[in-house]
């Protein structure tokens, strides 16, 4: 068997055959731009989260916060004394 690989690869099928399967391997090892995509992906889920916090916060301050707070402001400025 190994006599039938050696003849293989020294016929010109074979060495374009190793050839393939080398730039095959090194595309698939190379990894130049996978920086550039996780920092993207990760950048856009900051804005997502962030503004969906920032949403939230807005929705309790509009609705449940700020009404009390100006409710307690308002008995303290008609306070009438005893």
């Amino acid at each position: 068997m190994k006599k039938l690989f050696k003849s293989i690869k020294r016929t010109k099928a074979g060495m374009i055959a190793g050839t393939a399967v080398t730039r095959m391997k090194t595309a698939l090892v190379c990894t130049r731009a996978e920086g550039f995509v996780d920092t993207a992906i990760k950048v856009l889920m900051a804005v997502v989260i962030g503004a969906l916090v920032l949403a939230g916060l807005y929705a309790l301050f509009g609705s449940t916060i700020m009404p009390t707070v100006t409710e307690r402001v308002r008995e303290m400025f008609n306070f009438t004394g005893s």
